[in-house]
């Protein structure tokens, strides 16, 4: 009897489960983490496989030997032993010990991230560790929800950053909002991973607290996140829920912004969210509360919330969007710059801002359901979040440059090479969060429409008009252009599948900021069953509808070209130069497979690109391209000597494996730049 008792409250669980996933609100669904399997040894696969066994792992690690878990335990003894001797000793001064405000975020997106490679690498252990890591942080809560290890440890000598009382310095630098934004979604993330509520629990126990304290009325604090991410995890939760009250709190978040004492633009809060037309301040806060907003519009309807985050995505996307999808321009408050404010050597392009890219161009997918936004959010996947790890997923980057002389100091704690953890170790601990997550992005659905957005291998459940699709995808992408969707199962229903045609077949991106120099190309074909299909594209996807059976099998040929970019002539910083991309790879020189200065080196205007293996299998690329030009040097008498040879260029995401050295992604195309 209990047996059953527990079955039939389980299936109550599914229900509720796909019943809150179907009110998204967004007019396209995204198919969850939890129904796509990555294939391994596929590029994407061997990414989540490093996430899974060094990333996440390393993560786990630094919470042990950096104070995280016992900031935990500490505030926990408090809570045991209110007034206690020890909180009138430097030992247990906050501000001492604990680096920065948001330092449990740490322990929480390594937990989401390993709860997404649940879904891939089953693993008990894994698990068991992960319910004795909340042990020790639902011991930390207060007895109202609040939990905050800053604070709760020494309430009278807390982080200077906490203020004197709950909420006083949230608008500035507290955090409390910000902690409470990584909890919620990384509860979520482990409760559809797993199906246990032991961090939902207290994650809705802290969100609760939070709507009892913070909003408009009355005897309530009236303040914002000062780093935004609350929002968008409050949205989620009333999705994972069904309860409102998480949904109205995200919106009083973002409606309160620039109402509250704290007005500047380096938050994003000098005014109104509607009433801001272009993406402003600092990168990742922006990008993860335009994806509030996004998530905010698609559930509440509020038209005015679309209207801004479209102007404010159509100006990243044309005026402040690096060629790989990385976004904040400026070191100087990790921020995005002026339109075409986009320097590469001393350029910032965050990790976690790319991150947050990806979430804001997925969101507006589902909003508007044009692929153009796919067609970003793969250049940042491919490009600018990717580059942050490296590929065995034991060293990272903060900001990444498209430019190094070997010289400037880029990174955060003030190096120029891959670091194997960081002080602020908000970029690190993202990635591990992110990187499991993909397979969360590469279908969607609408009614009876697949969306096919991402390729890489993988098997695929998807629910369509409330019966199983099953899907196999195989491919070498992005090293060649040929991907095969297979039907696994399908009770003989017709639907629609929406293929993506890559948008960098025709342009870089969606916009002026940047065009191909050598000429798009329009061929690709597409075949079901091996007969050509033709048709005209829909906002960007090939689509196929038809009573699809087991076995039926659609094969995508992409022309991977190799294409040589230009960038606007508004964009002072690529003037005379020249960009390479291969399909959604862009790539750059390096100066450990050249034996001349890469910054000599004069792109030819026929370059007569080949690609090539590489020389060993510890590369870290399976192959590079080769392109023709000139090195140049000055003469004792001034004058120039152009001597012929060829460049090799790696993907972008791979520089920096070998050591400190140069690294250009614009190639020098005009003889007049040279020593410019």
């Amino acid at each position: 009897m209990k047996r059953q008792v527990l079955t039939l409250s389980f299936l109550i669980s599914v229900f509720s489960w796909c019943h809150v996933v179907a009110q998204t609100g967004y007019p396209i669904t995204q198919v969850p983490f939890t129904s796509v399997k990555v294939t391994p040894n596929t590029f994407w696969g061997d990414r989540i496989k490093a996430a899974r066994e060094v990333t996440i792992p390393l993560a786990f690690s630094k919470c042990e030997s950096e104070h995280r878990y016992k900031n935990f335990e500490m505030a926990a003894y408090t809570l045991q032993h209110p007034g206690h001797a020890g909180l009138e000793t430097p030992e247990w001064d906050v501000s001492k010990f604990m680096g920065f405000s948001f330092d449990d975020t740490d322990v929480y997106k390594t937990i989401e991230g390993a709860s997404y490679v649940l879904q891939t690498y089953p693993d008990d252990k894994l698990k068991a560790y992960i319910d004795s890591v909340l042990d020790v942080v639902g011991a930390a809560q207060e007895p109202d929800g609040y939990l905050y290890t800053a604070r709760t440890i020494n309430p009278k000598h807390p982080h200077q950053w906490a203020g004197t009382k709950r909420w006083v310095s949230e608008d500035f630098l507290s955090h409390e909002l910000y902690n409470l934004g990584h909890m919620v979604d990384a509860a979520c993330a482990h409760y559809q991973a797993t199906g246990s509520d032991k961090f939902l629990n207290i994650a809705k126990r802290y969100a609760d607290c939070v709507i009892r304290e913070v909003g408009p009325n009355a005897g309530q604090a009236c303040i914002v996140p000062g780093h935004q991410i609350a929002e968008m995890a409050l949205a989620r939760l009333s999705v994972l829920t069904g309860e409102r009250k998480y949904l109205d709190e995200a919106k009083f978040l973002l409606d309160y912004r620039g109402k509250t004492g704290r007005r500047d633009i380096y938050s994003q809060s000098d005014k109104p969210v509607v009433e801001q037309t272009e993406a402003w301040g600092h990168a990742v806060r922006a990008g993860y509360m335009y994806a509030g907003m996004a998530d905010v519009a698609a559930l509440t309807g509020d038209s005015s919330y679309i209207k801004a985050i479209d102007k404010i995505t159509e100006n990243i996307i044309s005026k402040k969007y690096y060629i790989t999808g990385g976004v904040g321009a400026r070191h100087e408050g990790e921020a995005f710059g002026a339109d075409y404010e986009l320097p590469n050597l001393t350029a910032y392009n965050e990790t976690c801002a790319a991150i947050s890219m990806v979430y804001l161009f997925q969101r507006m997918f589902l909003l508007h359901g044009d692929a153009k936004y796919i067609d970003c959010m793969e250049r940042t996947l491919y490009n600018g979040v990717i580059s942050g790890m490296s590929i065995d997923g034991g060293r990272f980057f903060y900001p990444n440059p498209l430019s190094a002389d070997g010289e400037y100091k880029f990174n955060a704690d003030n190096t120029n090479t891959r670091q194997p953890w960081f002080g602020c170790a908000c970029c690190p601990s993202n990635l591990c969060r992110f990187i499991p997550s993909f397979p969360g992005y590469m279908y969607a659905v609408k009614d009876q429409r697949v969306f096919v957005n991402l390729f890489a291998g993988n098997t695929a459940t998807i629910q369509v008009a409330g019966k199983d699709v099953v899907l196999e995808q195989q491919t070498n992408y992005p090293w060649d252009g040929d991907i095969a969707i297979k039907v696994l199962k399908n009770k003989g229903k017709a639907f629609d599948l929406a293929i993506r045609i890559p948008g960098w077949l025709k342009e870089p991106v969606p916009s002026d900021l940047y065009h191909f120099a050598n000429g798009g190309v329009d061929s690709y074909e597409l075949r079901v069953n091996g007969e050509a299909v033709s048709g005209k594209l829909q906002q960007g996807y090939m689509v196929v509808n038809r009573k699809w059976k087991k076995g039926d099998v659609v094969t995508l040929h992409l022309p991977m070209t190799i294409r040589t970019v230009a960038a606007n002539k508004k964009l002072a910083a690529d003037r005379g130069r020249m960009a390479v991309e291969r399909g959604p790879l862009v790539y750059c020189a390096e100066a450990a497979d050249n034996q001349f200065d890469i910054f000599s080196f004069v792109l030819s205007d026929q370059p007569q690109y080949e690609v090539e293996p590489t020389p060993n299998a510890q590369h870290p690329s399976p192959n590079m391209i080769t392109a023709r030009g000139q090195v140049v040097s000055r003469q004792a008498d001034g004058k120039l000597q152009l001597q012929d040879t060829r460049i090799k260029l790696i993907p972008y995401y791979a520089w920096n494996h070998r050591g400190v050295g140069k690294m250009d992604v614009w190639l020098l195309s005009d003889l007049s730049k040279i020593g410019r």
